[in-house]
């Protein structure tokens, strides 16, 4: 991949990215699109994909919107042949898409509602590298970003598919990274915290101003924070880096920051009773 300078680093690049629909996919595409990239939404909710891709165009940008299910060999094949026959090739790739159980203890989930988180996080992300990888060998090179998770990096309780897909699509990235290291293509992955999703939306105030008093820093992030991080791993800026995981979390990954720190010369807080 070649340095492009200016505010649109992505020009003549071509961005693939899976789980577009909403949310963090959504951004992410707008970022690339506002980078000069032509963008490429998957997922399984057409409708939804469409309207990405027709904000992308209205804004001057190009997107192709594929229905896909990323579980599905034949459905990713399809979707990486079609980004390279429509544009001409694949510089990067975003593998976003994401599924599994509500929150409840691991003997309480419903093993058919397991493999589905493992079916979308793991076999979604090897599959979406399966394809994508050749395509981008013969384009010469390009950078795959797969999303996990803090809660793949250190555990979540009640989340046993999630923190299982997530920690599954960091190794499947470090393996990625070495077998292609010194073949042009580079592959990262992103582990967001607390971020304000529709999820975190819809569970309201309360849960997140829980959320944003975990963080060191007292926020949540937003998705255009995480999607300008993607695009940055993406992007020449980082071309020396490939087989890491990005925190993306305010801090949570560095310990623990408790909302009231004692310091030296203050009074010793009482113990709770």
């Amino acid at each position: 991949m070649n340095d492009h300078a200016g505010s649109q680093p992505m020009t003549g690049r071509v961005a693939l990215v899976a789980g577009a629909s909403k949310g963090i996919g959504a951004a992410t595409a707008a970022e690339f699109a506002a980078a000069g990239a032509a963008v490429v939404l998957a997922a399984r909710d057409t409708a939804a994909l469409k309207s990405v891709a027709e904000g992308i165009e209205a804004r001057g940008g190009r997107a192709l919107a594929v229905g896909t299910d990323v579980t599905d060999p034949g459905s990713v094949r399809r979707l990486v042949e079609q980004t390279v026959e429509t544009f001409g090739r694949l510089d990067a790739a975003f593998n976003n898409a994401t599924a599994g159980p509500l929150p409840a203890p691991l003997a309480d989930i419903d093993p058919d509602e397991f493999d589905l988180g493992i079916a979308t996080n793991v076999r979604g992300t090897f599959l979406g590298m399966k394809f994508q990888v050749p395509a981008m060998l013969a384009s010469g090179g390009g950078a795959i970003v797969n999303m996990a998770s803090l809660a793949g990096v250190t555990g979540v309780a009640n989340l046993a598919a999630y923190v299982a897909g997530k920690a599954a699509i960091i190794g499947l990235t470090k393996v990625a990274a070495l077998d292609y290291a010194d073949q042009g293509i580079r592959v990262n992955v992103v582990a967001p915290g607390p971020i304000l999703t529709h999820h975190l939306e819809a569970a309201g105030p309360q849960a997140q101003r829980g959320a944003a008093l975990a963080t060191p820093m007292r926020r949540v992030g937003t998705v255009a924070e995480v999607a300008r991080a993607v695009l940055w791993l993406c992007s020449e800026q980082s071309s020396f880096i490939t087989g890491t995981v990005l925190p993306i979390d305010g801090g949570q990954a560095a310990g623990v920051k408790p909302p009231q720190m004692y310091r030296p010369g203050q009074p010793m807080p009482e113990p709770a009773a």
